[in-house]
């Protein structure tokens, strides 16, 4: 995978979500003739957000929604609660036991954020289990 695209008529809310809560960086996006911009990961632009007036109707594509690995599980969860960010919180079956936040973006896209298993959550993470 090389990136994903969304489209927004909320560029700033959207940046803001992606930035400020998520910690993507803003980075160098090719001089295209709709506004937008590229978000990175480390050196990779993963997320496209392209502005439009409005939204289209009815919107394309069936993605479900879009992860992103993260580190720092309960340093994360009070900074989406600092932000206001609703959030559902799961604890993966299986062997592998990951940790895993989701919520929707300013657009209504749903992200999800991995966390490693062997990371402490809050000591009342069941209360916001599936919440």
């Amino acid at each position: 995978m090389d990136h994903f695209t969304i489209v927004s008529d909320q560029l700033q809310a959207t940046r803001d979500f992606y930035v400020d809560v998520l910690g993507l960086v803003e980075g160098p996006r090719p001089p295209f003739s709709v506004p937008g911009f590229w978000l990175y990961a480390q050196d990779r632009p993963v997320l496209h957000v392209v502005g439009v007036t409005r939204m289209p109707q009815p919107c394309r594509g069936v993605l479900d929604h879009m992860a992103f690995r993260a580190q720092g599980l309960q340093r994360m969860w009070a900074h989406l609660e600092k932000h206001r960010v609703g959030f559902k919180v799961i604890r993966a079956p299986g062997a592998e036991r990951t940790w895993q936040l989701f919520m929707q973006d300013p657009n209504g896209v749903d992200v999800e954020l991995d966390f490693d298993a062997s990371e402490e959550p809050p000591a009342n993470w069941k209360e916001r289990r599936g919440s």
